[in-house]
């Protein structure tokens, strides 16, 4: 694998120019040297000269689409699909070591390390003249040689050898199945150079807890970061198609823009989804757990037009415990942990490893009594499931549904079979057409803003009503010219229905507002939690003219310049309550 610098002067002449030419073609001039009958007597290699070799290495376009690989370093390359490709190397003396790793990255590869004698006399029919270049070149190329080792699959694999033989070595690829990146680290010096961090005795990755959206990974540290004290970091994977053999393999699958993300501040997890398109997690998180798909403009990136892949890269630094959090319930996830060499950026996979997400915890579901009101509570963007089963036949079922707060959807299901789905604010009544020994399940999901909070009657009996009707709009509006003092007068519809209607009032700050008002408009409070000071007065109205059915009230004994916040609660027969909305209202300062 060494490049020969003797002898050099008259085989230069053989190319045009090659004194004064770019370190490529220098180089290359040499390697051709090397497949030359040199002389008729045998001589002996020199070994690696490692300031040349450390110079050379750092060059980026030293090796730059060569054919030759260089000793003790790790080359990337690419491979089109049926077309192979064949690197060299040379091997200077007998018994030496020798390691050749390849790493396919997104396809399988097919690959074969073959040796060859180098020609150690000329030719050219005893003149002592050297035959011509592309002759000798032909001659050792179209050798087949000695085959050491052939591989095909996507493993990581690779061929070692103790003692091997001087000669030109030959590494022939191939990927059948589609244009694909690997990569090749070969070595004369494998146990010096040691390129790849060193797994430990046990290399798996332990899944010690796992919850319905967490699951806490830990593993050994690598021998090369505890006993040689080289730069290690483990970089974690987490899909949820299959485990990956190798880094490259995972990095060809994510885009150039899904590269390495910082460490983590020391004793913090963070989610390996908070990246790219996903975004950072905010500073202010700091010390609480952080969490998957948690988007921050502050840190995030522009999202590409691109399809997401669904294949999260996150590293953690030198720590050996991780909780991936926000995961989804009831789904498999594969782990996979990669110990990261940051001087040489050569990586080694740990085993990878699966495990499936716990299900959800499954509600609990309410019977419903027939003709008894149900208080229900959901949380924010929750859900809740109702099932009403009518003991005896039936004709009709009603349901009446009073949501105390933001709106909600309803969904009936009869037997399986969807019936209705609405979205419910306020008081809502739906009929249905019953049927013998049916059941019905009523899904009930929560307003996206906040909690909500309803009362739910199902019954078979259309004469029961628990809760009284309402007119379409239930506001209460104020009347600005008749306002003095002392007194204001408020009007609100009524229904053909007799109800009986209570009138409360309560002083409030010139600093309430309509946002306060809102936060206070939960209609299934009842007088019963007002204080009996804030009562008007209470009175039964209703109209069998529903375009009559108005009436209006004169609230006295108010103080000047003052602001009042009046509730109308309208009070069924089965005695459920339900508040008109709030009006705030501010008496006359001068009259």
């Amino acid at each position: 694998m060494m490049v020969r610098e003797s002898q050099v002067s008259w085989s230069c002449q053989l190319v045009s120019g090659c004194e004064g030419k770019h370190q490529m073609l220098l180089l290359r001039c040499l390697l051709l040297l090397l497949l030359l009958p040199l002389s008729s007597m045998p001589q002996k290699l020199p070994t690696r000269d490692e300031e040349l070799f450390q110079m050379q290495i750092r060059d980026t376009a030293f090796f730059h689409d060569s054919s030759v690989i260089p000793d003790g370093a790790e080359i990337s390359s690419y491979l089109f699909r049926d077309t192979p490709k064949r690197y060299f190397f040379v091997v200077e003396e007998d018994n030496t070591p020798l390691a050749v790793t390849v790493t396919p990255c997104d396809a399988p590869l097919e690959w074969k390390l073959s040796v060859q004698e180098l020609p150690e006399e000329a030719s050219g029919e005893g003149s002592g003249e050297p035959e011509p270049l592309e002759q000798q070149k032909q001659q050792i190329t179209n050798e087949e040689g000695t085959e050491l080792f052939s591989y095909k699959g996507n493993d990581v694999e690779y061929f070692a050898s103790s003692s091997s033989p001087s000669g030109l070595y030959q590494l022939d690829l191939l990927s059948t199945e589609k244009d694909t990146h690997f990569k090749v680290y070969a070595t004369t010096t494998p146990e010096s150079d040691q390129p790849y961090p060193e797994l430990p005795y046990d290399p798996r990755i332990d899944v010690t807890s796992l919850g319905r959206t967490t699951v806490t990974l830990t593993w050994k540290p690598s021998p090369t970061a505890s006993l040689l004290k080289q730069p290690i970091q483990y970089c974690i994977v987490i899909n949820k198609e299959h485990n990956f053999k190798s880094l490259c393999a995972v990095e060809a699958k994510l885009s150039s823009d899904d590269a390495f993300m910082m460490a983590p501040k020391p004793g913090l997890d963070f989610s390996p989804f908070d990246f790219a398109h996903f975004g950072f997690p905010s500073d202010n998180n700091f010390g609480k757990e952080r969490n998957f798909l948690k988007p921050s403009s502050k840190y995030g990136r522009q999202t590409s037009s691109k399809p997401r892949v669904d294949l999260h890269k996150v590293c953690i630094g030198n720590k050996n415990i991780f909780r991936v959090s926000d995961l989804k319930p009831d789904t498999q996830y594969y782990f996979d942990m990669f110990a990261v060499n940051t001087n040489t950026n050569t990586s080694t996979a740990y085993i990878g490893t699966f495990a499936r997400t716990k299900e959800e915890a499954k509600q609990k579901m309410v019977e419903l009594k027939d003709g008894r009101v149900t208080d229900v509570f959901i949380k924010r963007k929750g859900g809740k499931f109702l099932q009403f089963a009518p003991i005896s036949s039936h004709q009709k079922v009603i349901f009446s549904i009073h949501s105390c707060l933001d709106a909600v959807q309803v969904q009936v299901r009869r037997d399986g079979k969807l019936l209705l789905s609405q979205n419910v604010e306020g008081v809502r009544q739906f009929q249905l057409q019953g049927k013998a020994k049916a059941k019905y399940l009523i899904r009930l999901k929560g307003s996206k803003k906040g909690a909500s909070i309803l009362k739910l009657l199902a019954t078979t009996r259309p004469n029961k009503q628990s809760f009284p009707s309402l007119p379409e709009d239930t506001r209460v509006k104020a009347f600005d010219k008749l306002r003095t003092c002392s007194s204001v007068t408020v009007a609100w519809l009524g229904t053909q229905d007799r109800n009986k209607f209570c009138i409360y009032k309560r002083e409030v700050g010139d600093s309430y507002n309509e946002e306060q008002k809102k936060r206070e408009q939960n209609q299934c409070l009842g007088p019963d939690m007002r204080k009996k000071s804030e009562k008007v007065l209470c009175k039964y109205f209703h109209s069998q003219n529903i375009q009559k059915a108005v009436t209006t009230e004169t609230i006295r004994g108010l103080q000047p310049g003052k602001s009042y916040l009046l509730d109308v609660y309208v009070i069924g027969h089965s005695g459920h309550s339900v508040k008109y909305q709030s009006k705030l209202v501010k008496t006359r300062k001068f009259c």
